[in-house]
């Protein structure tokens, strides 16, 4: 089999690849169809009210994620994603019963996007390390970068069939077909051989141990460079779908069908990204940082774009920056953690990369309504490049590294970080999980 799906060997994984597929299709739907229905039929085309829609739905992460780590690393995942996919199935279905009634006002889309929220924040801890259990500790680099390129291929799926959906029959059957969607998640769940599966040690209960991940957290620079870069750029960078609708309505005066197809070519960029992902073995935070000054760089060229055309070309390489970024961080994170607490890790990274967006998308539809569509795309662009190229200047001092390079020698570019000769085995792996290195020596060398 392919590098690039030897996770696909597993069975387990194989049926939470083919259900978590499915399912990502109708989220990326409903996404679509609640961003249409509040700018063009609840609200007079407002950026705000699509922000505070976003910010609701994805506000409970920063109340909830520590607490839902936790419980990661408590109780059995397997069971607790079959209720939250129960409990995401349900509201998307309610929801989709208000609006083909008719009686749907821009509140209850506010109460509607904030209880998915809740759950949503109980789901995304368990469902970033439930991975870990599905594939060996060799794969699980392969496996996430899988995951991302399930969830980028129904983002290249869903936002078109969203549109097309939406123009023919409306949103509420697009809200009610992403409850059906759960089903295919719930079925592979409940279909795998538990035999096959890799518990992670659960920890029992005590006092402290959210704190206790906290403080592992704080111990760890190259965890806290990934997350400041990461929650600089998910506020005011990763609000696709606003911005898409403000610019396809708004500067291109389009419609539903190309506003979706606008979410679809950002898919294709992110699908190359995640299949890439799926082939390096070892992920670095030097990748991070590069793809999010990349990042930065092609939103600014976005931004700029004249017509709706290269508009939307332009987004293939936003995504591949973008999901490249998000897969590096993701995978670093989850290899270099101590199993035991990377539940608590993990959620205190979904935490800055989900629980940033209430902050970022009222601040970037406002920014969109006052000074026009392109600065709530261009405002993404300036923060990636300062935070970026502060999170280099910053490791360059702190983790003493050095940047060469040679055109008439292979690796051409080299990153050089002194090792102590003193430190620890444990240490000497979290720093080549940091930076890429290929041996232990104490002059550390990354092509």
């Amino acid at each position: 089999m392919s590098p690039t799906f030897s996770s696909l060997q597993h069975r387990n994984y194989r049926l939470w690849f083919a259900g978590a597929l499915v399912a990502n299709v109708g989220t990326w739907m409903q996404r679509v169809a609640q961003d249409w229905l509040v700018l063009t039929q609840l609200s007079d085309e407002s950026g705000v009210a699509v922000g505070i829609t976003t910010a609701l739905q994805f506000a409970p992460v920063l109340f909830l994620s520590a607490w839902a780590g936790l419980l990661a690393d408590r109780v059995d995942r397997r069971k607790l994603l079959i209720a939250t996919q129960v409990g995401q199935g349900v509201l998307a279905a309610g929801l989709g019963a208000l609006v083909l009634s008719g009686h749907a006002e821009l509140w209850h889309v506010y109460v509607f996007a904030g209880l998915l929220g809740v759950v949503a924040a109980i789901d995304g801890p368990v469902r970033q390390t439930f991975v870990a259990e599905l594939v060996p500790t060799s794969q699980l680099s392969n496996a996430v970068g899988l995951n991302s390129a399930s969830f980028n291929a129904a983002r290249l799926i869903g936002p078109g069939v969203a549109g097309l959906l939406i123009a023919f029959v409306g949103t509420g059957w697009v809200f009610v077909i992403n409850a059906v969607t759960f089903a295919a998640t719930i079925f592979s769940l409940t279909r795998m051989r538990q035999s096959e599966l890799r518990p992670m040690p659960t920890v029992p209960r005590a006092k402290g141990q959210i704190r206790e991940g906290i403080r592992y957290v704080r111990g760890r620079s190259d965890i806290l460079v990934i997350m400041v870069v990461v929650c600089v750029i998910s506020t005011f960078g990763l609000n696709f779908q606003m911005t898409s609708a403000m610019m396809a309505r708004t500067e291109f005066g389009r419609g539903a069908g190309e506003y979706g197809i606008l979410g679809s070519v950002l898919a294709i960029g992110s699908l190359t990204g995640a299949l890439l992902a799926a082939r390096r073995e070892r992920p670095r935070v030097r990748l991070v940082i590069g793809a999010a000054f990349a990042f930065g760089i092609a939103t600014g060229v976005m931004a700029l774009m004249p017509t709706y055309l290269t508009y939307a070309i332009s987004a293939i390489p936003v995504g591949l920056a973008s999901l490249t970024m998000m897969t590096a961080a993701n995978a670093t994170i989850q290899l270099s953690t101590d199993p035991a607490v990377r539940g608590r890790v993990m959620a205190l990274y979904m935490m800055v990369f989900l629980g940033a967006t209430p902050v970022g998308s009222p601040i970037v539809g406002w920014i969109g309504e006052t000074f026009g569509p392109r600065w709530s795309v261009g405002i993404g662009s300036i923060t990636a490049l300062l935070v970026a190229t502060g999170a280099a200047l910053w490791a360059r001092r702190a983790w003493h590294v050095q940047v060469r390079y040679r055109l008439r020698a292979r690796p051409h570019l080299q990153v050089l970080h002194p090792v102590p000769d003193e430190e620890t085995p444990a240490r000497r792996s979290a720093t080549a999980l940091r930076l890429g290195a290929d041996d232990a020596t104490n002059s550390r060398s990354v092509a």
